[in-house]
């Protein structure tokens, strides 16, 4: 591994030592929570909510259902690129 490989590597485990401690913690921001989603998404890493998981049990909570999200969100597309052309 070289340098800077090794650099790349030591500041990604840095920043993931950090927002694990920020989420974790009593004083955990809606912003912090926003870069850790951001930062798992930007490394591939999904969650699905499967039967009896803690996602479950959250999306469960929501005040709308995903199949009505993702309709909201085509919607957005949809118009984003509509007004476009």
């Amino acid at each position: 591994m070289s340098e800077k490989e090794k650099k790349l590597e030591d500041l990604h485990t840095a920043l993931t030592d950090v927002l694990l401690q920020k989420v974790t913690g009593d004083d955990v921001k809606a912003s912090d929570l926003n870069v850790a989603r951001q930062f798992l998404k930007d490394n591939g890493i999904e969650g699905l909510p499967v039967d009896n998981s803690n996602l479950r049990q959250l999306v469960d909570e929501l005040p709308y259902s995903l199949d009505e999200e993702m309709d909201r969100e085509e919607d957005a597309e949809i118009q984003t690129s509509t007004s476009r052309t």
